[in-house]
This record gives C-alpha cells, sequence and structure tokens, in this order.
C-alpha cells in the first residue's frame, strides 16, 4: 500500500498581508477555506505572543470553520496553553519563540525544559488535544520528546533547506532520515517543516516514516505567482510524485 504524506498548510504570511495594510484583505477565512477546497489536509497558523500575523481573533474564526484538522503552533507559556485550553484544536505544536526572530530559528529544546514540556503536554492530552513538539533532528531531543509522553514530533527542516551545497543537503537529509528512523523506534509520529518549497521538498516527502508535512511561507509566495488553489496542488502533487516515485 503506498503510504500517504499529508499535507498541512501553513497561512500565517496571509495574516501578514492583511496586517501590513490593515483591514480584511486577504481575508484569513476566506484564504484557509480555500485551502481546503484545494485538498490541504489541515491548516496551521502560530499565535505569536506579539501577535505578529495570526490574531485571536482569527484564531476563534478559524476553529469555528475549518472543516480539516487545524494546528495551532505555540510557545509553552501559560497564557498559551490557557488560550489552547479554551480553543480546543485538534492540534497543538509547541514551538520555541523568541521575540526579535523574524521565523522560528531552531527546535524546542525538549531536552533542556523537560519538567515544563512535559506539564504543558500532560495539560493539552487531557483535553483530548493532539500534541506535538518542533524539535531539531537531534538524537537528545528526539528521546527528551518521547519522555514527554508527546505522541509526535515535527522536525525542524531549516538547516536541509538552507544548505548550499549539495554535498551539505545530503548530510543534512540523512541526519532528516536517521532521526526519522529513531523516532519511530521510540513509537513517535513523524512531521517535518520549515524552509521547504517546491526545490527541495521531494526527498524530505520521501523519507519513509514521515507521515506530515507542513509548508507555509514558500507556498503563500508561490500562490502570489499562480494563485491558492494551484499552489497547493502543486505541493501536493509533488510530496504525491516523492512518495510513489513517479
Amino acid at each position: 500500500m503506498t503510504r500517504n504524506v499529508r499535507l498541512g498548510v501553513n497561512i500565517d504570511h496571509v495574516a501578514t498581508l492583511r496586517n501590513a495594510r490593515g483591514g480584511m484583505d486577504p481575508n484569513i477565512l476566506q484564504m484557509a477555506l480555500a485551502v481546503e477546497e484545494a485538498g490541504a489536509d489541515g491548516v496551521t497558523i502560530h499565535l505569536r505572543e506579539d501577535r505578529r500575523h495570526i490574531r485571536d481573533a482569527d484564531v476563534d474564526l478559524l476553529i469555528t470553520h475549518l472543516r480539516t484538522p487545524m494546528n495551532l503552533e505555540i510557545a509553552a507559556t501559560d497564557t498559551m496553553i490557557e488560550i489552547a485550553a479554551r480553543v480546543r484544536p485538534h492540534a497543538v505544536c509547541l514551538v520555541p519563540e523568541h521575540r526579535l526572530e523574524v521565523t522560528t530559528e531552531g527546535g524546542l529544546d525538549v531536552a533542556g525544559q523537560s519538567d515544563r514540556i512535559t506539564a504543558c503536554t500532560n495539560a493539552l492530552k487531557a483535553l483530548g488535544i493532539r500534541v506535538s513538539l518542533f524539535i531539531d533532528p537531534n538524537p537528545a531531543q528526539i528521546d527528551a520528546a518521547a519522555a514527554t509522553g508527546a505522541p509526535v514530533i515535527e522536525l525542524h527542516t531549516g538547516e536541509y533547506a538552507n544548505a548550499s551545497h549539495r554535498d551539505e543537503r545530503a548530510i543534512q537529509l540523512m541526519t532528516l532520515t536517521e532521526a526519522v528512523g529513531r523516532a519511530k523506534r521510540l513509537g513517535l509520529e513523524v512531521h517535518a517543516g520549515h524552509g521547504l518549497t517546491k526545490f527541495n521538498v521531494k526527498p524530505v516527502a520521501a523519507i519513509a516514516g514521515i507521515e506530515e508535512l507542513n509548508i507555509g511561507h514558500s507556498l503563500v509566495a508561490r500562490a502570489l505567482m499562480v494563485g491558492l488553489p494551484v499552489a497547493v496542488g502543486e505541493f501536493k502533487q509533488l510530496i504525491r510524485e516523492a512518495v510513489t516515485g513517479c
């Protein structure tokens, strides 16, 4: 049986464009529904502390209208856990967050704050929310993630995406492949994302054991050229080709 790799589409930067001018355009709900209709398997949004793109009202609106699973990315803070507890999304991905970063610059240090992450994980799981931890493809972080009781990890693919030479990309791809194998042996479901584009997604999608890819910035950027439904379809097709080998 051919395995299925789901595509989650991060629409944060639809909100970035809206917020640059104010008002309602582009409409976040309209864009989220277009993503769903185009075949995405879920919608990802990151509610940041500074609300630089997604806002609280967006979360409330989307949770009411989405037909596919919402994946809410948040920092492991009391305030964010309380928001997740109120909204009850299908999934929460705990991510690191630094006020001055442009985008997420690395994985969550689960090993260095295991008690905190475990407490957040347990609180969310008690509400029936699927918990994932966004981590670097590092053995110590994978082991620590498994120890928290979180059922899912999302591997940070930034080092692979940013590699400028073929040999370095090959090394980073091997690191990801080994990380997936380790996680699967520990009973974890494995997702991946960050910096994935039309030109680098297929080798990651082809890694046996990866079940979901979350892609945002490059897909939204592509949508400016071809439209959101077409961009979603292109990424779905690339993932399908990677999985089937044709």
